[in-house]
């Protein structure tokens, strides 16, 4: 006999989906209730989805997939990577933070500043602004 996961213990990969359904779906600027609309949901199982408090499907990870126009394997990458924030045992209050401010891209100014680079659209202003902060990097060490 097998045994059932603990109620509130995330398993780490549902957290990384999740992460993963968050980031993408703040990059293009949607809200979690027109996520929720666009899928028949409500906005309430986007969360428990983007917090990995529950399994996405892999018929509705297909529908995040073509309406957040990503690949599904979008939402496995960089799995092998650092491994996702799971904290055992806390309360669900204190899981709200899976990912937060630790992890840099999950940070609001970084999406913030994603989403702006990505709209300017001329190609050559991009490559000039990403010319220019990393100019700002080099010469900050320098100090």
């Amino acid at each position: 006999m097998t045994q059932r996961k603990t109620k509130g213990t995330p398993d780490s990969v549902d957290v990384h989906v999740g992460q993963r359904l968050r980031v993408r779906r703040s990059l293009l600027g949607m809200s979690q209730e027109k996520l929720a609309e666009a899928i028949g949901l409500t906005f309430q199982q986007i969360q428990k989805y983007e917090r990995g408090v529950n399994r996405v499907s892999a018929g509705r990870l297909f529908q995040f997939s073509k309406i957040l126009d990503v690949p599904i394997a979008y939402f496995y990458d960089q799995i092998g990577g650092e491994p996702a924030q799971v904290s055992y045992g806390m309360s669900d209050n204190d899981q709200e933070a899976f990912g937060g401010e630790d992890d840099v891209m999950q940070r609001k100014e970084t999406i913030d500043l994603v989403r702006a680079y990505y709209s300017i659209e001329d190609p050559a202003k991009r490559k000039e602004m990403l010319r220019f902060i990393k100019s700002m990097i080099s010469t900050s060490s320098d100090s």
